[in-house]
């Protein structure tokens, strides 16, 4: 017998109250009784980019989709954009910006590395006239996690809008919106979030809207300012995706009774967890100290073919990690560890690598890995 379990950079496990919601009857989206459940699940979103002073639209979308949103809302033409790039996220941050014909200023950060905020200043003060900054929180093609906080007080010296992709970040680390000042921010339904995909998640500060009204790019579909107007009446100005929406205010409920600062205690444990139990094993983290706790990135132990370990392991035991992308294929391999995750999922999880590793020949003590995994997570009471 075979059980699945997923330690992806999503999508992530999803709890059977969730999936339960989801597969209630359907009801009409132009109904109070869906007012009323959008209503309370947009509030809801305040709470989970910590945000008062921000307006959260759900699009039917994956995270992508809020990323192109974002471009098309806060830019217009001949804006000019600084982006971070430390992996494919921030990479699709830049080719968004082409897309829409946008000058396109980069900082290009060594893969398993976060940037350096000094390099962020320095370049806002070589190129005059940037319009907006954007950057990812958490970039899962590496494991790393910005400093969004330095970052954004950076930015806010001149006069740039802050744009942060927090896809994966928001529900995992700590994320204020207000109190960082960030502009815009987004996150995803199938990360933190413990959803399947098909939501993303826009927060918009008030400090935005003066730009935003008169960007000129095109829009029709993304334009936050319909989704504003409709906002007010507690609906959207198209179909919503009615049973994610559903089910995204049951996961709500479950991250609220948690509390958020939980929430994040929780994360940064088992990450901690994580790490400790791979480096036990003698293996080597990708982005050491810029380690996010929404997954942990190894490096492949000389000689070992981690893409073969990974398929055996989804192939045979149900347990799925993921490699590495484009020029770190081969190289690393990703375990995550956010959302619907628990002291016991960490256990199966190092559990799988002990597995692989030594059915591939690796020199490992089997059991060293869990024992220095359980005595973190033990209870010292």
């Amino acid at each position: 017998m075979k059980k699945n379990y997923l330690f992806t950079p999503g999508p992530t496990m999803v709890p059977p109250e969730v999936a339960l919601a989801e597969a209630q009857p359907m009801i009409h989206h132009r109904t109070p009784q869906f007012s009323q459940i959008f209503y309370e699940l947009s509030e809801d979103l305040k709470y989970l980019f910590q945000t008062k002073t921000g307006e959260v639209f759900t699009l039917m979308s994956s995270g992508t989709g809020a990323m192109e949103a974002c471009v098309a809302n806060v830019l217009s033409r001949g804006n000019k954009a600084l982006v971070v790039i430390s992996g494919k996220f921030g990479e699709r941050w830049a080719e968004l910006c082409k897309c829409f014909g946008i000058e396109t200023i980069t900082i290009d950060v060594e893969n398993g590395k976060a940037v350096n905020p000094a390099d962020i200043d320095a370049a806002l003060k070589k190129t005059s006239g940037i319009s907006a900054v954007f950057t990812t929180q958490c970039e899962t093609s590496t494991g790393v996690v910005h400093d969004i906080k330095s970052i954004s007080s950076l930015v806010k010296k001149y006069g740039a809008l802050m744009i942060v992709d927090s896809i994966t970040g928001i529900g995992v680390h700590q994320f204020f919106m207000d109190e960082w000042n960030i502009d815009v921010a987004i996150t995803g339904s199938q990360k933190g979030c413990m959803m399947p995909p098909g939501l993303a998640f826009v927060c918009v500060n008030s400090g935005a809207w003066s730009v935003i009204d008169k960007a000129d790019l095109p829009r029709y579909y993304w334009d936050f300012r319909k989704m504003r107007k409709e906002l007010k009446d507690k609906t959207t100005p198209f179909t919503p995706a009615v049973s994610l929406a559903m089910a995204m205010k049951t996961a709500m409920d479950m991250i609220k009774k948690e509390g958020i600062e939980n929430v994040w205690k929780r994360h940064a444990r088992l990450a901690n967890a994580t790490r400790e139990g791979a480096k036990a094993l003698g293996l080597e983290l990708f982005a050491g100290e810029y380690s996010s706790n929404v997954l942990t990135a190894i490096k492949a132990p000389k000689g070992v073919d981690v893409d073969k370990i990974i398929k055996k392991l989804r192939d045979e035991t149900g347990v799925t990690f993921t490699g590495g992308q484009d020029e770190l294929k081969g190289k690393i391999i990703r375990i995550g560890h956010m959302g619907y995750v628990n002291d016991f999922d960490i256990i199966v999880a190092i559990a799988a690598l002990e597995k692989g590793l030594y059915e591939a020949g690796y020199a490992v003590e089997l059991g060293k890995g869990l024992s220095t995994v359980q005595s973190l997570l033990v209870s010292k009471k």
